[in-house]
């Protein structure tokens, strides 16, 4: 097999909080607290878990928005996480993010031709004014948007329209792996179908590696190859498509995959209700995180703190539980 193109390892993101009157750090928010996958060329790995698990933060990471406090990132063999600025400039090329909001992601001073010709000049990808002309137009067709609108301002566009000139940026710049966080949260549900088949089009056309950071399980099961199951700042479950939405192992995805409607008219899921509300990340629970809300809790995971561990041939569960009933 091929290395992957993206691997995470042990990553831990923690955010100081500031309290009293000097704002001495007194307290760490635990956003992400050793976290590790991978992604191969060209798959779709989906994040997702309840709003302020962490998500995003590891998307932001990834990309290098900020410093990590420990752990790895690595893309094709080469370290992010400490990567001098000028090695940071040629990897940024190779990895490009698509934003939840993309009225703000985008410059409203800015037409949407100048939009796209920026990182094309900044990595020096047109050999001359006539090939970035051809670049920015290849760009509209490409995200199905008409050249005739390159000369207006992202004002002038719907939700969907924006989202889409979002998507021609980050490909501008050729990348390899794109970072979609949040990126159809915003839009309606015809329109998220819309950009969601776009988003698989252009996978297949250009080899891409996708990260689809998303709470939408509906969208997630649409459209990914592997799903990794977040909880207040670590991963619980990481499992292929079929697997984790036919059988769920870990009692937290068993409880989010059943809130997801069926697309059968008149069927239903038996909700599963978890009690008490999640726990701060300032000042997580001991052992297994869950264990406040986990219907199926005993002594262990009040005390020790679960590892990822196979379960099936290609699904990875973190629990103490030897066997969880499947489905």
């Amino acid at each position: 097999m091929s290395p992957p193109l993206l691997q995470v390892n042990d990553l831990k993101k923690h955010f100081p909080v500031n309290r009293g009157l000097f704002g001495r750090k007194s307290e760490w928010v635990y956003a992400v607290d050793g976290v590790s996958f991978e992604i191969a060329r060209g798959e779709t790995l989906s994040l997702v878990g309840e709003s302020g698990c962490g998500k995003s933060t590891v998307g932001r990471a990834i990309l290098r928005l900020f410093d990590v406090t420990s752990g790895q990132v690595i893309l094709d063999g080469q370290r992010i996480d400490d990567a001098h600025p000028s090695t940071m400039r040629q990897l940024r090329q190779r990895m490009q993010v698509v934003f939840q909001d993309p009225f703000s992601s985008l410059n409203p001073r800015m037409r949407v031709r100048d939009i796209l010709a920026e990182p094309i000049r900044n990595f020096g990808l047109a050999k001359s004014a006539a090939d970035l002309e051809t670049r920015v137009t290849t760009l509209m067709d490409t995200v199905r948007l008409p050249r005739e609108a390159l000369n207006r301002r992202p004002h002038e566009f719907s939700g969907g329209q924006r989202q889409r000139i979002g998507i021609a940026r980050a490909l501008a710049a050729e990348p390899e792996l794109i970072v979609c966080d949040e990126a159809v949260s915003a839009l309606d549900v015809s329109v998220k179908a819309q950009i969601v088949n776009l988003l698989q089009d252009l996978q297949r056309e250009f080899g891409l590696a996708l990260l689809f950071i998303s709470h939408d399980l509906a969208i997630v099961e649409h459209m990914t190859h592997r799903v990794a199951v977040m909880y207040l700042g670590k991963i619980v479950e990481v499992a292929p498509r079929r697997e984790i939405f036919a059988a769920p192992r870990h009692p937290y995805t068993k409880a989010l995959l059943s809130a997801v409607p069926l697309p059968e008219p008149g069927a239903q899921r038996n909700p599963i209700i978890l009690k008490g509300d999640v726990p701060s990340p300032i000042n997580p629970p001991s052992g297994c995180r869950f264990h406040t809300r986990c219907p199926y809790v005993f002594d262990r995971c009040r005390t020790e703190e679960p590892l990822l561990r196979s379960a099936e041939s290609e699904q990875w569960v973190a629990c103490h539980l030897d066997a969880l009933p499947a489905g």
